[in-house]
């Protein structure tokens, strides 16, 4: 299956599928976003304000927050065009993003989440508690924060099934085999 890498393994154990399922959602939302100008970018579905440019920033967001600072208690780098006082910041922002930005945004948070992911099961799997304690003192576990990764592109990946065929057309559950992207520098798991 070296024409699909995305794909899950069949038979694997608990890690493997749940970053196989993460994996193959990442590579199906970048596919969903691929290849597009400044006009696919933000394009929008009737009065809603959700664009597939501002899903790509909002997930590089996640990317980044979820394993560098909710996991290890790191401040949140490299962020710093978002507006403190707007929650929604990363969304409405990419309306002012090069396209070429975005994807680069986007495919580097997925690079450094995965490299930060691997060392981190590799020290001492999912059941590892995150660095930070919550305000009452419970922490995270790895594995809860895999799956709201993959809860997370679940909703956004959806999101851009819908716009993404009314900019163009392009339908689909998963890439064609042999996909890889026009835009950025997306590399797969592996």
């Amino acid at each position: 299956m070296t024409d699909i890498p995305w794909e899950p393994p069949l038979a694997g154990s608990e890690t493997e599928h749940l970053l196989g399922a993460l994996d193959r959602m990442r590579t199906t939302f970048r596919w969903k976003a691929d290849g597009l100008d400044e006009a696919g970018l933000s394009a929008r579905l009737g009065p809603s304000t959700l664009t597939l440019g501002g899903l790509l920033k909002h997930l590089a967001l996640v990317e980044d927050y979820k394993i560098a600072t909710r996991f290890f208690g790191e401040p949140l780098t490299g962020w710093d065009d978002l507006d403190p006082d707007d929650e929604d910041s990363e969304f409405t922002s990419a309306v002012n993003d090069e396209p070429g930005s975005l994807y680069a945004r986007y495919d580097d948070a997925v690079a450094r989440c995965r490299a930060r992911l691997d060392a981190a099961l590799a020290d001492g799997g999912l059941d590892q508690l995150a660095a930070a304690p919550l305000p009452d003192g419970s922490r995270f576990s790895l594995r809860r924060i895999v799956v709201d990764l993959v809860e997370e592109y679940g909703r956004h990946t959806g999101h851009a099934d819908l716009l993404r065929e009314a900019v163009d057309g392009r339908t689909g559950e998963d890439p064609p085999a042999g996909w890889r992207p026009v835009s950025g520098h997306y590399a797969f798991h592996g």
